[in-house]
């Protein structure tokens, strides 16, 4: 799915990028080469990080 399509990018370019880049979701654009153009994307590509985020730093899949 894309979550932006002025540059597409993909939930899954996103996701990765979330994973790389602590920064919000212009960050992250801009660690794949992008810039927002037109903004309605950045509620959801900020909501995709957060999950991603979550997911990855959960304390339960952190090794202690």
């Amino acid at each position: 799915m894309y979550v932006c399509i002025c540059n597409a990018i993909r939930e899954s370019e996103l996701r990765q990028a979330a994973r790389r880049c602590p920064g919000d979701a212009e960050a992250c654009y801009a660690s794949l080469g992008k810039r927002p153009a037109c903004g309605s994307c950045l509620d959801e590509a900020d909501a995709i990080l957060f999950e991603e985020r979550e997911l990855v730093f959960e304390p339960d899949t952190v090794a202690a």
